[in-house]
């Protein structure tokens, strides 16, 4: 009988292909010839009978070989995991008793008439099993086509399949159309490092793999095309992290053509995010699907100390600066910012427990962390007898703190004191396990501020890019004559934040020309430079660009949210370790010298 190509566990059964997992479901057929094929998963010898699991991509199934089919008993006692096999057999219900509940195809199993071996495996540096994993992640990454037949990771790549089809599918049905950009492009300011190629044809001249389709999707609604979409391949040379890939990530890139408002893309989105964290992911929304929150990007500072704040637990920074201006504890006297945050049952903490976070916060540039612990017994703290009972009033009132809790001070200058409590925030939250990996909680940050202060280079840079339109068009920025003028314009732009992470960013786009000088020369920049670095888009907004607006998802973060795992190099095929490097096939790696030259570049030898 032919082997079936489409699945290795594939059986043909009265004309009909179903899966093997199908077949387990229906008891009534207990003969009929199979051919499976597959890896050996493991493999039993029980005195007379051997018992082979055979693993693919849609489960195992167990072989049964008996001594009577000598060619095939033989080449089973030689087997080991991982080898690649065929077998002919006949399906069969197995003996009451010794049905396996564990996997779908456990009620019946396969008697081998024939055995032929495909290939051999030789011992294995890395374990294909999802139990016992004792490799470390560098281990698995150098291994990682070995690391991906465990059936986790069979699941999941299979599933992200799927995750990329629901996206598809509710941008076909909502009329965008997907249009690939091109990859060789030019440098453009995003905010990161760009990935430079040089050019053979043109020596000295180079191209950069985008960090975005921005440009290139503005000109697509100067060229007509009402709604843009595609799965873009963005390239960022930054530092990897947890939640973010190096070099390589992708994106659900859109644009609307006849947009003048971030609320036409917000509202066109908002039920896409819902449907994946509620129906694709199964997570309860704690999120009213139709009222997700709009929060001021001051608002949220001030409120969360971050901009992409977890609204899954409260923990709020409450403002005590008005309260205690006139306390005689010196430490909050003297400080411009006075907050707190309520943790619940902090006051179970233990000494060693506060001082690791007094630790962190030292470390994010706070003097100490001053606290109170609330008991049935009273209010219990170092600090507690530097404070009047009128201000120990107006701490527990406005913190809401009962027996039980305790409350976390920052005093310092109002950044620095977000900064520290904001980081706290989410340190809290971790210890005491807030954080409900089955639950989603989105919102949308807006208003950001278009420039702010570059402390390294001591002068204004931008906040986000320079495509956005300021709120106000030209007159907001010709009306800006200061420092504190230019830094108080706010952005027409807007980020999506779910559980803590921000997996959105958008903006209403700058069409106009006259616009996009301004934005530019108030850094410093002429026209010339702006021709020469965007001149493509400049000649194109003066030949009728409609207003338009758009966003970008960071679609390897949300899988990862969805997935329930905090290592963003879990959901993908291949990604590069934590220091960028791809230990799988050995890259970045030295090229030979006629590569070189023929770019037209030297190797300049770092000194000693």
């Amino acid at each position: 009988m032919a082997r079936m190509r489409e699945s290795l566990l594939i059986t043909k059964y009265n004309g009909a292909t179903t899966y093997m997992r199908a077949l387990a479901k229906d008891l009534t057929v207990k003969s009929g010839k199979v051919e499976l094929a597959g890896w050996v998963n493991s493999r039993r010898d029980h005195g007379g009978l051997i018992f082979i699991d055979l693993r693919d991509h849609t489960g195992v199934i167990q072989l049964v070989v008996d001594p009577n089919t000598a060619d095939a008993f033989k080449l089973a006692e030689s087997l080991r995991d991982e080898f690649v096999i065929s077998a002919t057999g006949t399906v069969r219900k197995r003996g009451e008793g010794l049905e396996n509940p564990n996997i779908p195809t456990g009620d019946i199993e396969v008697v081998v008439e024939s055995l032929e071996l495909l290939n051999r495996c030789d011992p294995l540096p890395v374990t294909t099993h999802d139990e016992g994993i004792e490799s470390g992640e560098e281990v698995r990454l150098k291994y990682r086509y070995l690391d991906l037949r465990r059936p986790s990771m069979q699941k999941r790549l299979a599933r992200r399949a799927k995750y990329y089809k629901f996206m598809r599918d509710y941008m076909e049905e909502n009329e965008f159309i997907e249009v690939t950009t091109p990859i060789l492009a030019n440098s453009s300011p995003e905010g990161a490092r760009d990935f430079l190629v040089p050019s053979r044809l043109h020596p000295g001249q180079f191209y950069a793999l985008p960090q975005a389709p921005q440009q290139f999707k503005q000109l697509l609604m100067v060229g007509g095309i009402p709604r843009y979409y595609q799965i873009a391949t963005c390239f960022r040379d930054e530092d990897p992290r947890a939640d973010r890939l190096y070099g390589d990530f992708y994106q659900l890139d859109l644009e609307m053509s006849f947009v003048d408002d971030g609320e036409t893309v917000r509202k066109t989105m908002e039920p896409l995010i819902v449907k994946l964290a509620t129906e694709f992911g199964g997570k309860k929304l704690l999120t009213d699907p139709n009222n997700i929150p709009r929060i001021p990007y001051v608002e949220a500072m001030e409120r969360y100390g971050i901009d992409k704040p977890d609204l899954r637990y409260g923990m709020e920074l409450v403002d005590l600066t008005e309260d205690l201006k006139e306390t005689k504890f010196a430490v909050f006297a003297k400080a411009e910012c006075v907050k707190a945050i309520c943790v619940k049952s902090g006051a179970d903490l233990s000494r060693s427990q506060i001082d690791n976070f007094t630790e962190q916060a030292r470390k994010l540039g706070a003097g100490g962390l001053a606290y109170l612990t609330y008991t049935k017994d009273g209010i219990k703290s170092p600090i507690a007898k530097f404070l009047s009972e009128k201000e120990l009033d107006a701490i527990t009132e406005k913190t809401g703190a009962k027996a039980g809790d305790a409350v976390f001070f920052g005093a310092d200058k109002r950044e620095k004191v977000n900064k520290v409590l904001g980081q706290l925030r989410i340190s809290f939250a971790d210890h005491f396990e807030l954080k409900n990996p089955d639950e989603v909680a989105l919102c949308w940050i807006v208003d950001f501020p278009f420039y702010e202060w570059d402390d390294g280079a001591n002068k204004l840079d931008f906040g986000h890019n320079p495509f956005s339109m300021p709120k106000g068009g030209l007159g907001a920025l010709e009306s800006a004559k200061t420092d504190e003028d230019k830094l108080a314009i706010v952005a027409d732009q807007y980020d999506m934040v779910m559980n803590g992470y921000e997996i959105c960013s958008g903006a209403v786009r700058n069409h106009n020309p006259e616009v996009m000088y301004k934005v530019f020369s108030i850094l410093g920049y002429d026209k010339k430079y702006v021709e020469q670095r965007f001149g493509g888009m400049l000649n194109a907004f003066k030949f009728g660009a409609p207003p338009h607006a758009g966003c970008a998802f960071g679609i390897d973060r949300i899988f990862m949210i969805l997935e329930n795992t905090e290592n963003i190099r879990d959901i993908v095929a291949f990604p590069k370790n934590g220091s960028g490097v791809d230990l799988m096939m050995g890259s970045p790696s030295a090229v030979d010298d006629y590569q070189i030259s023929d770019c037209h570049l030297a190797i300049v030898e770092p000194e000693e």
